[in-house]
């Protein structure tokens, strides 16, 4: 029970980074203010920030790391 709720937690973590990256490279996000209920939409804008600092760590560590370049 607990692998899989840490299991689904990595998940969800994935896709917020994923939806991050998506934001950055085309300035689509998810409309929010479709969603009628202020407490989840609080949460969803929450697991959206996280995702976003998700990103960043992942833009910093890759771009220290020997193995990547940056292509401009």
């Amino acid at each position: 029970m607990l692998g899989k709720l840490v299991h689904l937690g990595f998940d969800a973590l994935l896709i917020s980074a994923f939806l991050a990256g998506v934001k950055r490279t085309t300035g689509l996000t998810p409309a929010l203010y479709q969603i009628p209920n202020k407490d989840i939409r609080q949460v969803v804008s929450s697991w959206l920030e996280t995702g976003e600092y998700i990103f960043d760590f992942a833009v910093v560590f890759f771009g220290r790391s020997s193995s990547f370049e940056r292509k401009r």
